[in-house]
């Protein structure tokens, strides 16, 4: 089951929120940290599969700061309209709106995080700045590199794509340096291989980060 709530952050912003209900009794709560595209039918997607595992899910839309009820798709004009809307968040306040939908879902369990492209960078944020998150999974977060010192307040799982011409390598090899405890896993795909409806989807290396993504919940919940 499906709804879509309105959340109110600490600062009083009103925002909505697509909330997934898991069948039985949750084993935890997720936040589902969107792309540049807002809250759009791959995010609540992503939100369904993760009910569908057994979690309280939650996708927080965070563009509604700027403009509600984004939706965008993967085409050239919305990759640049979802481009402009990043360029006008700001993460601080990102971040706010995530620690809202987190404390929406306290009520299914221990709550994790997992985030994808500005979600991914959002993620790794979120574990180093937002207290009582049980795990993070964070994917192809670009500029995670410019947040490289800061540390996590939880255990937190990256993947990247060796292809992605938006995050080199030596920006993963800069995390990588800074933090050798942490699990860092490279696919051979470009960026957004998670998403099917990109042309850049990779199914295998999806699959892969997935199955490695709920095991790192399942460990981290205990």
């Amino acid at each position: 089951m499906a709804d879509m709530l309105k959340l109110k952050a600490e600062d009083g912003h009103e925002f909505g929120a697509y909330l997934a209900q898991p069948a039985g009794k949750p084993k935890g709560g997720i936040v589902v940290i969107q792309e540049i595209f807002g809250v759009n039918s791959h995010i609540r997607s992503i939100a369904d599969g993760y009910a569908k595992d057994g979690y309280l899910a939650i996708a927080p839309a965070l563009f509604d700061r700027i403009q509600p009820g984004i939706e965008l798709g993967y085409d050239e004009d919305d990759v640049t309209k979802g481009r402009e809307l990043k360029g006008q968040s700001d993460n601080d306040a990102a971040l706010r709106d995530i620690k809202a939908a987190a404390d929406a879902v306290r009520s299914g369990g221990p709550v994790v995080a997992v985030g994808y492209c500005w979600g991914g960078a959002l993620a790794w944020l979120t574990a180093t700045r937002i207290e009582n998150i049980a795990a993070v999974s964070s994917y192809y977060g670009g500029g995670i590199g410019g947040f490289a010192s800061e540390q996590p307040k939880c255990p937190v799982i990256l993947h990247f794509g060796e292809q992605d011409h938006a995050i080199p390598m030596d920006e993963v090899q800069k995390v990588k340096d800074a933090h050798p405890e942490l699990p860092v896993h490279i696919y051979p795909a470009g960026h957004g291989f998670n998403c099917d409806q990109r042309g850049s989807s990779e199914p295998t290396s999806a699959k892969i980060a997935r199955e490695r993504t709920l095991e790192f919940f399942a460990d981290a919940i205990g």
